[in-house]
């Protein structure tokens, strides 16, 4: 067996358990490697630490999948571990659609599968995992026998592995515009063409959470993208409902979606830049019961943290501006590197600047079938907050 030994001084993220091994933490490694590998991982005085994949071309040289030395890493291990995550998720009450592996809180670094119902969406995002691509769809169709499986590998994080990128079926072909139910409401979902997987899950449990601060409630949603909270502050009774986003693409299916749920006369999308029409109608002097901000990921990388923070507080403090007073701000980040107390610091910060008080309503995170493993950062990722603004 192929073994990769580790340095003496690790960084205790190793020890915690995280299964990212770095090459600059590897004190010998096996010469002949093919990428994608399975190889036993041990500490500098021959400890077992675990099994993984491993790739030279990548800077992150081993992803482990075990910890256990008897475990054999073959089609049974994913079929297994697949049906593990699906118990998981129905003892949590999801069994419609859910992400059914979220990486490596499911201890399958880089797989993302989500369940669009009787629908899948794969993601493998590194070449180890890649090269058991043949194996997940096997385990999906003995556990599922889904109607369909597509792959949305059209993401440049593969081309750091020497993966390329591409998009295509994984079962028969079939209509890849589907609809799904979500808190008693439909949603057209574009597996093909969508972002990401085609819909965003992480935020399913948290558009339940506005369902009391916008009865009656003139609302305005900016980065809408296909109008989920829009159409669900709709539906728990607001007056009106205005959404924003610069996609036109995303403006006409959010439009879409609010006519498949009968809100269309109380809920609308218009196709702008949200950073410029923020500023401007605060300017003017508009005011909102309910302001909604759900922005796409500012930075993947530290170098550009700084403008991430100073993006995110712009928005915040534009948003609080446009408030009435006892209003709600209801805010998102879903950037990994800015983590909570961070997060929290700069909608302060908006609100020193917007000369606003606030007053915490709920504090809230990705919905639990993105699960968070404590000490693992980059599962903790999405922040999601509402606030009074007084």
């Amino acid at each position: 067996m192929n073994q990769v030994i580790l340095k003496k001084k690790i960084s205790m993220r190793v020890a915690n358990g995280h299964p990212w091994i770095f090459a600059n933490e590897v004190n010998e490694a096996p010469e002949g490697v093919n990428p994608g590998d399975i190889v036993d991982v041990y500490t500098h005085d021959k400890k077992f630490i675990g099994k993984g994949y491993i790739n030279p071309r990548s800077q992150i040289l081993v992803r482990l999948l075990t910890r256990k030395k008897d475990d054999v890493i073959n089609e049974e291990f994913f079929y297994n571990r697949l049906l593990e995550a699906w118990q998981y998720r129905q003892q949590l009450g999801y069994t419609e659609n859910c992400r059914l592996i979220f990486g490596e809180a499911d201890y399958l670094p880089q797989l993302i599968i989500d369940k669009f119902n009787d629908y899948f969406v794969i993601q493998t995002l590194a070449l180890g995992i890649d090269v058991w691509k043949p194996a997940i769809v096997a385990a999906l169709e003995k556990i599922f026998k889904p109607k369909g499986i597509y792959e949305r590998n059209d993401v440049p994080v593969r081309e750091l592995e020497g993966l390329p990128q591409h998009k295509g079926f994984l079962s028969a072909p079939f209509d890849t515009k589907i609809t799904i139910q979500e808190n008693g409401l439909k949603f057209f979902v574009d597996i093909e063409n969508g972002q990401k997987t085609g819909y965003f899950l992480d935020q399913q449990d948290n558009r339940r959470a506005i369902q009391h601060i916008v009865k009656g409630a003139d609302v305005l949603g900016a980065f809408t993208y296909t109008g989920t909270f829009e159409i669900h502050a709709a539906h728990y009774g607001a007056k009106s409902v205005l959404g924003l986003d610069i996609s036109q693409n995303a403006v006409d299916q959010a439009n879409r979606n609010a006519a498949l749920n009968g809100v269309d006369k109380t809920c609308r999308f218009e196709c702008m830049n949200a950073f410029d029409v923020l500023k401007a109608w605060a300017k003017e002097g508009k005011q909102y019961d309910v302001v909604m901000l759900d922005p796409p990921s500012f930075t993947k990388t530290r170098d550009n943290i700084q403008k991430a923070i100073t993006g995110y507080k712009e928005i915040n403090l534009r948003g609080m501006k446009l408030i009435k007073p006892g209003g709600f701000l209801v805010t998102s980040s879903c950037t990994n590197l800015v983590q909570p107390d961070l997060f929290l610091e700069i909608i302060q910060l908006a609100a020193k600047d917007a000369r606003r008080k606030i007053r915490q309503v709920s504090f809230l995170t990705q919905s639990a079938d993105h699960p968070i493993v404590w000490e693992w950062e980059n599962t903790h990722y999405l922040k999601f907050l509402i606030v009074q603004v007084l």
